[in-house]
Formats: structure tokens, sequence, C-alpha cells
């Protein structure tokens, strides 16, 4: 039987970021993915995501605080850029741009309220109705680049990391769990289980987790008409329409709803674009974004666990600790949840929103959307 400290099965972003976080503080740790390196049937894979402080909820705030300089750190030990800080902004009464600049200014983010026209002028290429935060520390982040960086920085320290080695057969002890993988016996101390939309599936009767609805994301990619710097970009055009994001992946400009997508399972997603988000998505750059080429440079999908209020699942029941920051809004805070889930691995008590059983929605963001 081989032996660990921790296991974690999974290496997206937030595996990947247990396994550095776990290795760092002397842990023995073996990563197991099911997948192939760079696959894309999960909700890591991909060239961008958006790091922003920009939230109207003053926990993620707090969070997006100390995960920004773990993303300085993580860059500076894999010698490569990681979190490129082209700034943000957020618009729209959905965004309820005050209250967020007055909120931001509170946990220290140098954040500036802008009037319509001195956001025009700044950003020609966005259209705008109302006044606009502006985060400059706001940014986009290079998931698979991350990934890979972090699994590498594991393996260095001592990880044992295999590709294509689904884990089966979870037997939970009181001194850990055994498992099965790569046509071994495993024993851990402790089981971090960072599986996304599997996760469900992998702990059905094992832990009881709360409702996690697993859904089909798309993604719209567009040519900019002039070259030059573009921040990222969210946007409630009204608090009862549907949220908005943009940011640069390259030379591209990529385009997405945060809500909408099609319920699905990780194994049975069809990877089809749906055709009425594709209209809504054609019909938002029309409306709201003059500096791109309308026509659709390309598509593609993803998945969002969804957990209850939008927050994340964090917390250890007996020997497993449940890895799931998703809800779509995940990505940003990934080497903080790497530590985050390690603290719990040594016995620490979870965030209490994050815990699978959380305090009742008074004690949640008064917005009601973390988002």
């Amino acid at each position: 039987m081989r032996n660990v400290d921790v296991a974690v099965v999974g290496l997206g972003l937030s595996g990947s970021a247990t396994a550095w976080a776990a290795v760092r503080r002397g842990h023995s740790v073996a990563g197991f993915e099911a997948q192939a390196a760079g696959h894309r049937r999960g909700s890591s894979h991909g060239r961008s995501r958006i790091f922003r402080r920009a939230y109207l909820d003053p926990l993620y705030v707090e969070l997006t605080g100390r995960a920004g300089p773990l993303w300085e750190r993580l860059a500076a030990e894999a010698g490569q850029p990681l979190l490129d800080r082209v700034g943000g902004v957020d618009h729209g009464p959905g965004r309820e741009p005050e209250r967020m600049a007055a909120l931001l200014r509170e946990h220290g983010v140098s954040v500036e309220l802008l009037d319509q026209a001195e956001a025009a002028r700044r950003w020609p290429g966005i259209r705008f109705s109302g006044p606009v935060v502006h985060d400059p520390s706001g940014g986009v982040i290079d998931p698979e680049a991350s990934m890979a960086a972090m699994v590498r920085l594991a393996a260095t320290g001592g990880a044992e990391m295999a590709y294509e080695t689904p884990v089966h057969g979870l037997e939970p002890a009181d001194d850990g769990v055994r498992f099965q993988a790569g046509g071994e016996t495993w024993h851990a101390r402790t089981l971090v289980v960072a599986a996304g939309g599997w996760a469900g599936p992998l702990l059905d009767g094992l832990v009881p987790l709360p409702p996690l609805t697993v859904t089909q994301q798309q993604v719209f990619y567009f040519d900019r008409r002039e070259p030059g710097p573009w921040p990222t970009i969210v946007h409630g055009a009204s608090p009862e329409s549907l949220e908005m994001y943009a940011l640069p992946e390259g030379p591209l400009l990529k385009v997405g709803e945060h809500v909408n997508g099609t319920v699905t399972t990780a194994d049975d997603r069809d990877f089809t674009v749906d055709l009425q988000a594709r209209e809504r998505a054609l019909a938002y750059v029309r409306e709201w974004l003059p500096g791109l080429d309308p026509a659709l440079r390309s598509e593609t999908t993803c998945l969002y666990t969804w957990a209850p209020g939008e927050d994340f699942i964090l917390d250890r029941s007996g020997p497993i600790v449940v890895c799931s920051p998703c809800s779509g809004h995940g990505a940003k805070f990934a080497p903080l949840v790497g530590e985050l889930v390690t603290d719990l691995v040594e016995g620490d008590a979870p965030i209490a929103r994050f815990a699978l059983t959380p305090p009742d929605s008074s004690q949640t963001s008064s917005s009601s959307r973390t988002w």
C-alpha cells in the first residue's frame, strides 16, 4: 500500500494549488487527475480568467486581497508572468457602482469612480450608461499556465502527480482514506476532493453535500477593431438583467454570461453551444462593445458547478476535505484556495460560509449576489 499525508483528486486550478501549498508546508502529497493534462472537459481550461477585487460582498473583497500576493508569489517561483494587471471596470445599475466603490475603498482598494464621459474617453471601445468603477489592480489570469506551474512546483517539492489516473473505491476510516488509483492501493491521512463537476458523484454516500448544480456555459470570442489595451469588464445593465463579462485573451476579446447555462453533468455534457446564448452575446457586443468586430470569431463551452448562494464549499468531513470553489467565480482565488484547503488538512475550522452546513442566509451578503 502506498501512503501519503495528502492525496488530491482533481488537478484543475484548485487541486493544483492545494498540491503546491501542501508540499510547501512539508506534507507528502500525491495528486491524481482522471483526464490528460490540459484537457478541456472541466472548468479550468483556457488561457484567460478575470482577477478582480470588485465584489459587492465584503467576504470576497477581503479574500481577493489575500489572493493577489499569492499570485505574485506563484509567478515569481515559476519564473513566468501569470497575472496581467490590465485593470478592470464594473458598470451598470446591477453592479451598484457607488456602493461597490465605497466598499472597495473601505478595504483599502485604490479604485476610481468615473463618470460616463471620462470612462468613454479612456475606453472608447466600450459603451457606458452611468458611473463606472475602475480597479487598476484587476487583470487576467492564464489558468493553463498557472496549473502547469503549480503542478511543476509541487512535483519539484516531492509530490507525485499523475494524469489519466482516475481514483475509485474510496474507503474512509478513522485513520484516513483508502482508495485505488493507477493499479495500486493508496492510503492518505487526508483526501482532498477537488474534482469540480465530478465531485458530487465521487462523494455520493460518503459526504453530505449541499445541492450542487452543474451547467454547461459558453463563451464567445471577437476581434478588436483597433489594437490597444482593454480592461476586464463586468456589466449589469439592470438589477434584474444578466450579468455579462468580457476580458482580453491575446488579440481577441472573450465575452460571456455569468448565468443561463444548460443544466447537465460532467460526464453527459454535449459541448454544443446554445444558440440563444450565442444570439445574446452577439446582441450584447453590437450594443455595448462598439470597439469589437461583431462577427463571431470562435466559441467554446466549459462547466460551472453552482453551490447555494454562489458561495464556495471548503470544508472537512472526517478524513475528506471537499474543495469546491465554484459558482463560476473561483479561478481568481486559486492559490489562496490551496492555502485554505491546507489549513483544513491541518485541522483548522472552515470559513463559516464555506462550511458544508453554512450559516443561514441572514449572515451572508446583503446584496444576495456574491459575484
